[in-house]
């Protein structure tokens, strides 16, 4: 199934944990992210509030696979810093060069691009759609607002996801929660802000678990500006 400049560094409050093994875990993960925040700036680099991972997946057009989807899905490079962004990056291929179907994704470490991760089953995403001879464009302004954690509600955000297809290619921003009106549609006014695209620019939206029922990422989605 289908699951698919330099940055500010912010503080982030968060949630009070449910038990004590969840607290435990969230505590060592703080240690962990302070270390590497303490190593990388005592080697002069310069470090992103969270690590990212970039995945890629393949499908053959029309034929079949009894892979399954998450078993497609293959790690390419993970980085936590400004300087190795640009590293990455630098070397990944561009959108235009990439057959269809393929699917490019970004996510915070530790939460992987399908729909069931703890972190993305009760989510959703904002899906954009662009020509082709554009699309490039806005996926590197895309995730330059991403790993600067400039969008609002960014500790909301978990990934975004590059889907290059026949017609058009997809973008789409993955958040955690998809009851949550308020940071739903400030997450979209952000994202057409960053990408400055006009008002009258309709996204759609589409909860992960509406894409579980029907097996579909970019079907039955809602237009909601």
């Amino acid at each position: 199934m289908e699951h698919t400049e330099e940055a500010d560094i912010k503080g982030s409050v968060s949630p009070p944990p449910t038990d004590t093994t969840e607290a435990a875990a969230e505590a060592e993960s703080d240690v962990v992210e302070r270390d590497r925040y303490s190593r990388e700036i005592k080697a002069g680099l310069h470090p992103l509030k969270h690590k990212f991972v970039f995945w890629y997946s393949r499908r053959t057009p029309g034929v079949r696979s009894q892979t399954s989807y998450e078993d497609n899905i293959k790690k390419i490079v993970e980085f936590s810093t400004v300087e190795g962004f640009w590293v990455c990056y630098c070397h990944l291929a561009r959108p235009a060069s990439l057959p269809s179907p393929t699917d490019v994704h970004l996510f915070k470490e530790g939460i992987r691009p399908l729909w069931e991760d703890a972190a993305n089953r009760n989510g959703g995403k904002w899906i954009l759609r662009f020509k082709k001879v554009v699309s490039g464009r806005f996926w590197e302004d895309l995730i330059m607002a991403l790993v600067g954690n400039q969008l609002d509600f960014g500790d909301d955000v978990c990934g975004a996801v590059l889907s290059i297809r026949l017609n058009e290619d997809i973008l789409s921003v993955w958040n955690r929660n998809a009851s949550d009106q308020k940071g739903v549609m400030a997450l979209r006014d952000s994202i057409k802000r960053h990408l400055k695209l006009p008002q009258s620019y309709l996204m759609e939206y589409k909860p992960h678990d509406a894409s579980l029922r029907d097996n579909s990422s970019y079907r039955n989605t809602w237009l909601r500006g």
